[in-house]
């Protein structure tokens, strides 16, 4: 594989609603983002992933989208985006947009026409059923399958105007576009066109591998204490996905050079099905974002019902992806996002080793094979949040969750919420920590959801300056990968595989190795230095604590050391 720009890369996810607000309505905005360009510039990041800046009426905080080629007011203006654009690229920065089209808004005009009647031009834009044979609609069991929605309750709503039904595999307010229609396929490649000429860089793409489904629908199976039927097999890398998405390819990426980065968000998707999407001569993706790590702690019953995770299930998923896609596909690297809670709470120790530990899974991540994504506010080490009551909570996934897991199932109160503060989507949506003041420097105003706590201590102001600071050490993994390109095109090999504390592997290319060890536990760990032959007189590039003592076979809880060998 010839090197490309983005293997050297670091990508910076911005949830606009929480990341900065200018005029104190409590909400991120674009000149929230505008006022920490050079934030981002000292950090050292090469890409910004802004999240969704659509025209929306934000049931699902904006990935419900009213209008493409709007920018919400809540946000902005279109004058805020292109100073925003225009002061990235002057930093040496590139913008990727998040594209949201496996559904839309039900206010977006093309819904409201599909919506009209059933003889409407555009009723074939969205996934319309009638009920059930031997079912009136709205009768219980009369949905057209018996699809569950990611966001609980079924995946069918029924329009009363029309007596029919439509799919949203999340919430009721997103409706999911027909990708078998071409007129949808067309209008979609002439958005991403238009937004790529107006200077934008790329595309993230929210669930792509939703958008071909089998056809006539079928039921899923229902899982052992499930009231929905699993439409997984039936939606995920559907028949028609390669095709799609090589489509799109070639009416929007081709003839316009190798600037543009497109990562796919994919769900369920495993080894060989991300080395075809991934690789060039297919034509279709850069990369994906697969969820294996980050389920590991799922248990039977799904994201709310938690199971532990060991340092050997954890390195072992990893590697596998490193060995999985090495030579052909590409590896995106990511700890947390939008969607995840905060990863130093999950795997590490938000507590006594908060900054070690943050260090320590930075370090492993983002010196493996891939390109690493950094969440807003993981780059100072931000945590979970200690929510009170469910009314802290503001995301619909959590809400629905609570509502049916409380009310239809009868759970106790208050065991769903100790799964909801392990696991809500909203710990990561927190504002950014900025300084140790009122609000945390997000806002002027009241926020639209609560400021962690531990502001005071964890805080922007504070470590910026700090060479000690895990803003300082991601500052520094950034620029081992943009100095060495071993980092960031090097083989990679797994080592002592089958230590319980340490995940360790090597770095080679050509003449040059990196050994990275790290003890992801608190306690001490012990190994043996024969087990790592070739080592003992190497160069000590990074380490979170100090020069420390591997060379002695002995990490400290949560220690991380990068040894260099030419």
């Amino acid at each position: 594989m010839n090197d490309k720009w983005w293997q050297s890369a670091v990508v910076y996810q911005v949830y606009p609603r929480s990341f900065a607000d200018s005029d104190g309505d409590g909400i991120g905005d674009l000149r929230g983002i505008i006022q920490h360009l050079d934030y981002l510039k000292t950090l050292g990041v090469d890409v910004v992933w802004l999240s969704p800046i659509y025209a929306s009426p934000h049931d699902d905080n904006g990935y419900d989208i009213s209008d493409y080629r709007a920018i919400d007011p809540l946000f902005g203006t279109f004058a805020d985006f292109d100073e925003l654009l225009d002061g990235l690229h002057a930093r040496g920065m590139k913008l990727v947009m998040d594209l949201v089209v496996n559904h839309t808004s039900d206010e977006h005009p093309w819904f409201i026409e599909s919506a009209s009647s059933t003889d409407n031009p555009k009723r074939d834009w969205y996934w319309w059923r009638p009920a059930r044979d031997g079912k009136q609609p709205g009768e219980h069991g009369a949905e057209p399958n018996n699809w569950g929605s990611a966001f609980s309750g079924p995946a069918w709503q029924l329009d009363p105007q029309t007596g029919e039904y439509y799919l949203h595999l999340f919430s009721r307010k997103q409706p999911d576009l027909n990708w078998e229609n071409p007129e949808v396929r067309a209008a979609v490649y002439d958005m991403m066109n238009w937004w790529l000429d107006r200077g934008v860089d790329g595309f993230r793409m929210d669930v792509i591998n939703f958008i071909s489904k089998v056809t006539d629908l079928p039921d899923g199976e229902i899982p052992a204490g499930g009231l929905y039927g699993n439409g997984y097999p039936y939606f995920g890398q559907g028949p028609r996905i390669h095709e799609f998405l090589h489509e799109m390819h070639q009416r929007v990426f081709t003839g316009r050079g190798d600037r543009y980065l497109t990562v796919g968000e994919m769900p369920g998707v495993d080894i060989e099905q991300a080395r075809r999407f991934t690789d060039p001569q297919n034509a279709e993706l850069d990369m994906v974002f697969q969820f294996e790590h980050v389920d590991l702690d799922h248990g039977p019953g799904g994201k709310w019902d938690y199971r532990p995770v060991s340092v050997l299930d954890l390195k072992g998923n990893l590697s596998k992806w490193q060995e999985g896609l090495a030579g052909l596909g590409w590896n995106s690297l990511y700890w947390n996002n939008h969607d995840q809670p905060r990863v130093v709470s999950r795997f590490g120790d938000d507590g006594e080793h908060r900054v070690a530990s943050a260090k320590a899974l930075g370090t492993v991540l983002h010196l493996m094979r891939g390109t690493p994504y950094v969440y807003q506010g993981e780059e100072l080490g931000m945590t979970n949040v200690p929510f009170a009551s469910i009314d802290d909570f503001r995301d619909i996934e959590t809400l629905n969750h609570y509502a049916e897991a409380v009310d239809i199932q009868g759970e106790p109160a208050e065991d769903v919420l100790v799964a909801l503060r392990r696991t809500s989507r909203d710990n990561a949506r927190t504002p950014v920590q900025w300084t140790g003041g009122p609000n945390a420097g997000f806002t002027a105003g009241t926020p639209w959801i609560t400021v962690n706590p531990n502001a005071a201590e964890i805080n922007a102001e504070a470590e910026v300056g700090d060479p000690g600071s895990v803003f300082a050490h991601y500052r520094a993994l950034i620029e081992l990968r943009h100095r060495s390109r071993v980092v960031a095109t090097g083989d990679y090999e797994p080592a002592l595989s089958e230590h319980p504390q340490i995940f360790a592997y090597t770095r080679s290319l050509g003449d040059e190795s990196l050994l990275v060890l790290a003890n992801l536990t608190g306690d001490d760990a012990q190994f043996d230095p024969r087990e790592l032959p070739g080592w003992a007189d190497s160069e000590v590039v990074l380490a979170n604590l100090g020069t420390g003592s591997a060379a002695s076979g002995r990490l400290r809880p949560w220690e991380a050391v990068v040894l260099a060998r030419r």
